[in-house]
């Protein structure tokens, strides 16, 4: 057995060794998420309605790996409906105590319950009768007993070997969090037009918006009498450059579209003397403005077209082009 051979069996055992315990890792996590969804039960649910009730904001707090467990939970919190803001324990002790009023809630996380830089922010909600909900695995702590509502973690085994860095508890803050900013989501009827006030850029943000956020109106509509002549729509769809007129009834209603594709077809000597309604294709595809733009999309690549006209009683109140939606980031 060569040098090569040596190492290549060596770093196969090593290789096979770090997937069992990446694995053994994330089957112990499991169990601890398994075992804090049976233990939930009332403390949630009053916790739920403190957090309703307020008129203020969520102020979520922890220490060390809780710290940025509790900055992603008010993150989400934030971005689902409910006013939330991470303060440091330690800067709340320096003046950031300010934050956080009397119509707020202290949301605090801290697996041993006795974590002493959150000592000054229990006293605060205490004096200011803050509604104080606890986030531990051990309802008989400093934060336990102080807090209004306490919703403890199921006893766990760390993740890690020596059972001491934090890893299965956090994961279960985690989950908890996720599930209290759903909850209250739905509570709240938070809709996706209000997660896309939240969420205006990025992929969310674009998956989000709407044909009307997008389309062209007003003057920027390309459309022509079914009387005028062809001549004339020439001149105005050029002007718009959207590939496409509107044609319409005296009562402004929609009756067909002439395309690109609808001139090439008839392009002839006679065609500039020709009325509209004898060129245009009847009965144009329209779409309503409150689709989301990315459906927009599929169906035009679906139906072979490069736009949509936007009507509301059949009368066009604006125009959407494949161009746009690529422009905005749906793809």
């Amino acid at each position: 057995m060569n040098d090569n051979t040596v190492v290549s069996v060596f770093d196969q055992t090593y290789k096979s060794k770090d997937l069992v315990l990446a694995r053994k890792v994330i089957s112990l996590e499991i169990e601890g998420l398994k075992a804090l969804s049976e233990a939930l039960g009332e403390e949630l649910i009053s916790a739920l309605d403190i957090l309703t009730e307020i008129t203020g904001r969520v102020a979520v707090t922890g220490i060390g790996k809780s710290g940025h467990v509790a900055r992603k939970i008010a993150a989400t919190l934030a971005s689902t409906g409910t006013p939330a803001f991470f303060v440091h324990p330690a800067e709340a002790s320096h003046g950031d105590l300010g934050m956080i009023t009397k119509n707020d809630a202290l949301f605090a996380i801290s697996n041993s319950g006795n974590t002493p830089e959150l000592t000054d922010l229990i006293s605060y909600a205490t004096q200011l009768k803050i509604p104080l909900i606890a986030v531990t695995s051990r309802k008989k702590s400093e934060l336990g007993n102080a807090a209004n509502i306490s919703i403890i973690l199921p006893k766990n085994v760390e993740a890690c070997s020596m059972g001491l860095a934090p890893t299965t508890s956090t994961t279960m803050a985690l989950a908890l969090g996720d599930a209290i900013a759903i909850a209250l989501l739905e509570r709240k009827n938070f809709t996706p037009e209000k997660f896309q006030t939240f969420h205006p850029g990025g992929k969310l943000g674009q998956q989000l918006l709407k044909v009307r956020d997008i389309m062209h109106v007003g003057d920027k509509i390309p459309l022509i009498n079914r009387n005028a002549l062809m001549s004339e729509a020439i001149i105005e769809m050029t002007s718009k450059r959207l590939g496409c007129i509107g044609v319409i009834e005296e009562n402004k209603k929609l009756i067909g579209v002439i395309t690109d594709g609808d001139l090439r077809r008839h392009m002839g000597d006679s065609i500039l003397q020709s009325r509209v309604d004898e060129i245009m294709t009847p009965d144009a595809k329209t779409i309503n403005s409150d689709i989301l733009a990315s459906e927009a999309l599929n169906r035009m690549n679906s139906e072979k077209i490069t736009n949509f006209f936007v009507v509301k009683d059949n009368i066009p109140i604006g125009v959407v082009h494949i161009h746009d939606c690529i422009s905005v980031g749906i793809v």
